[in-house]
């Protein structure tokens, strides 16, 4: 009997954490502790869903003892993206937009008026309080 097998003649099939803790000398075993907290941080800080998967390719190696096998790894990450703020914009009739309604009226003779004396014009802030006689 083997060491693959066990008493009753099943094959021992080995913990995939332990081929994780061990494969790439345990950098994809680090790599995807990371990735998943980066993914739960991401996910408290967005209040939605993402996703990390693992794909563990294996293949015979060319020209070698067919017990030989080359595995890789692809460690995938798909982190929530925060909300991006929307602007109403109009089309104007050369179809480019802009920001303002190419039909409403422009008021051209508009001008802005000065502060009345005793008025801070920054703030507008009332810096003088003397009563008018």
């Amino acid at each position: 009997m083997t060491a693959q097998h066990q008493h009753d003649g099943e094959p021992r099939i080995r913990p995939f954490a332990d081929f994780l803790r061990e494969h790439g000398r345990g950098r994809t075993h680090d790599e995807l502790g990371e990735a998943l907290h980066t993914l739960i941080a991401r996910v408290k800080d967005t209040g939605k869903k993402g996703s990390l998967s693992l794909t563990i390719s294996v293949e015979p190696m060319k020209k070698a003892d067919e017990r030989m096998v080359v595995v890789g790894d692809k460690i995938a990450i798909k982190l929530p993206e925060h909300d991006r703020p929307s602007a109403v914009w109009f089309v104007g009739k050369d179809g480019n937009l802009q920001r303002d309604d190419p039909d409403q009226l422009s008021f051209d003779s508009l001008r802005e008026v000065p502060p009345p004396p005793g008025v801070n014009p920054t703030t507008g802030e009332i810096t003088d309080t003397r009563e008018a006689n």
